[in-house]
């Protein structure tokens, strides 16, 4: 006899050899639903005491040099290092005294009311011009160039220069020099009289002067033996004037 699958459903069981046997007891479902119940809520509540304690670490927060903090006003601020800036602020600032290559002290306060009335002027481009212009005035003196003295200098400069120019032609000599190397400039005095500024340089230089007669024999100097030469000269210029240039107001010896 073949075995009947379909009265395996019902509540009788047949054998194949054709006797009856009663059908294995189902056990009940319901204890075994509560009893997994009971390890899901106690694996719940181990697995939430975890995380808890996890999510009440992570909450707290870490100060770091990058993170930003609650700051005492209510605002965010950053545990970073102060900035060099931020640290100068704090600390009271000094007045620095502020020197001018080549401008002595006593001469500060007449610049600064030169500069006040005329802001072209400027004291080291000032410099850089007389040093240009010592050189043009003695080189013109030296050769005799009348012309180029007007234009360098004031009138009561220029017609000295012109005396010892003609003095020296009256005697037949001439003069052979040359300026080697001018060693130092600086302004040692400055003033402002009504809009008139005055600006005196000292010179230090080394120059070879030679005199020769009028048959060019040496008479004095050599061009092989720099003498040092010291002068202070005193440049004048208007300050209303259209043009920039300044004048050789006066010449001495330092």
């Amino acid at each position: 006899m073949r075995c009947s699958f379909v009265k395996r459903t019902y509540l009788r069981h047949t054998t194949c050899q054709g006797r009856t046997r009663p059908l294995v007891k189902v056990p009940d479902v319901t204890v075994e639903v509560v009893i997994l119940a009971l390890i899901a809520a106690f694996l719940g509540l181990r697995l939430y005491s975890v995380l808890g304690c996890r999510a009440e670490h992570e909450e707290e927060t870490i100060q770091g040099r990058i993170e930003p903090r609650e700051s005492a006003n209510g605002g965010t601020a950053r545990n970073v290092l102060p900035r060099p800036a931020d640290a100068a602020q704090q600390r009271p600032v000094q007045p620095v005294r502020r020197e001018l290559p080549g401008v002595l002290p006593v001469a500060e306060r007449g610049l600064r009311d030169i500069a006040a009335v005329d802001r072209s002027f400027d004291a080291l481009l000032f410099l850089q011009g007389a040093r240009g212009a010592y050189r043009m005035v003695l080189e013109a003196f030296w050769k005799g160039d009348r012309d180029q003295l007007a234009q360098l200098c004031d009138r009561d400069v220029y017609e000295g220069f012109v005396s010892a120019i003609a003095a020296r032609e009256a005697a037949g000599e001439t003069l052979d020099n040359r300026l080697v190397r001018i060693e130092d400039v600086a302004i040692v005095d400055a003033s402002l009289e009504g809009t008139v500024a005055r600006v005196t340089v000292r010179f230090t230089a080394d120059i070879a002067a030679v005199t020769r007669n009028a048959a060019g024999t040496v008479v004095a100097g050599s061009l092989n033996d720099a003498v040092e030469a010291k002068d202070l000269w005193t440049f004048r210029r208007d300050t209303t004037a259209a043009g920039p240039d300044w004048l050789l107001d006066e010449t001495d010896e330092a």
